[in-house]
């Protein structure tokens, strides 16, 4: 309600392409229209829950919310209107989705993750961060501070750089592979504000342009292949009935996206935007079904679920909201694990990575 609705309407336009994953302050029944990725606004990206794209010829893969273990082997059972439990959980790492990420292949040059990848601190100048940051020592040395899955996906997929943030301060580091001599250059930022460390330019070779974002052809792939066992109830995935023919599965995939010259749908508004003057709004019908998505996944072949049951799976309508529904501000006491909610956390000089 303060500035990306400009964005939505079309007010503003983001000067430069972004492209962005989703972290645990999100307005999640928007990035669930766009679970698979698509545009949030006109140049603004959403990798989705999980995803990978080009820029060029970078391969910029991301996985979206925050790792809690009590909702990592749950399926995606939460749904609009979201309650004080699922409006949380939403945006939850899920294994479904990093199982997915686990399949990759090919070298990717950027990822993207909201939190840390745990034991991350390892590998860059923690002396300094805890003494900026004295209550992170006892989770660094219980490794507990970060992501498992997405330490995991590190140890997998070895980007050149991996982004991170969450965390509210910045810290650099470099993580060797064994003996294969590749390198991922870690940068987490602080979070935007005045005085912080929120922003770092950082030029990476690519060949010449065009710059656009385009589908990926191994991800679609991977998609594609693991629809068939996408859990929508509490229900953990199971794996060992999707189909792994990820090879013929490209070579399908490749003869569709050639047909759009590998490019995203157009943005699409699914609601109408919002306008600060008007304080009642007028109901919306339904949970919308985003356009990007449903064409993404008729060009797959695959059926649109994301509006099933979260208890039987099924497909199922999702009651509207209440006509004339009123929006308010409110404050609760935040536990101390939803660190994004703290303010004024002092910063962390951490070591530049070159740039």
């Amino acid at each position: 309600m303060k500035s990306f609705w400009k964005y939505y309407s079309g007010q503003e336009v983001a000067p430069v392409p972004t492209i962005f994953i989703g972290g645990n302050h999100e307005a999640s029944n928007y990035l669930w229209e766009l679970y698979y990725g698509g545009w949030a606004a006109t140049n603004i990206y959403f990798l989705g829950y999980a995803g990978v794209v080009k820029f060029g010829n970078l391969r910029i893969g991301g996985l979206s919310g925050i790792y809690k273990g009590r909702d990592y082997r749950s399926g995606h059972y939460e749904r609009p209107p979201y309650n004080q439990s699922t409006i949380k959980s939403v945006y939850h790492v899920r294994e479904y989705d990093v199982h997915k990420l686990m399949q990759l292949e090919e070298p990717l040059d950027i990822f993207l993750s909201h939190d840390w990848p745990v034991g991350i601190t390892d590998y860059g100048d923690a002396r300094t961060l805890i003494q900026q940051k004295p209550f992170f020592q006892e989770e660094i040395e219980a490794k507990t501070l970060g992501s498992k899955p997405a330490a995991q996906l590190l140890e997998k997929l070895k980007p050149r750089y991996w982004f991170s943030a969450h965390l509210h301060c910045k810290f650099a580091a470099a993580v060797q592979h064994g003996n294969d001599g590749s390198v991922t250059k870690f940068l987490a930022l602080d979070k935007c504000g005045p005085g912080k460390k929120f922003l770092q330019i950082i030029d990476i070779e690519s060949e010449p342009g065009p710059f656009e974002v385009l589908y990926d052809e191994e991800w679609l792939a991977i998609t594609r292949e693991f629809n068939s066992v996408f859990p929508l109830t509490q229900r953990p995935a199971s794996f060992s009935s999707a189909a792994m023919d990820i090879q013929e599965s490209r070579e399908w995939v490749r003869k569709k996206l050639e047909e759009r010259q590998f490019k995203p749908f157009e943005m699409v508004k699914t609601v109408p935007a919002y306008n600060p003057s008007q304080r009642i709004f007028d109901p919306i019908p339904e949970i919308p079904q985003n356009p990007q998505t449903v064409s993404l996944l008729e060009l797959l072949g695959l059926p649109y679920l994301l509006d099933s049951s979260p208890v039987t799976g099924e497909r199922t309508a999702i009651p509207a909201s209440p006509v004339g529904t009123e929006f308010q501000t409110y404050s609760e006491e935040i536990p101390i694990d939803d660190i994004d909610e703290i303010e004024d956390i002092p910063e962390v000089e951490g070591d530049n990575i070159p740039h």
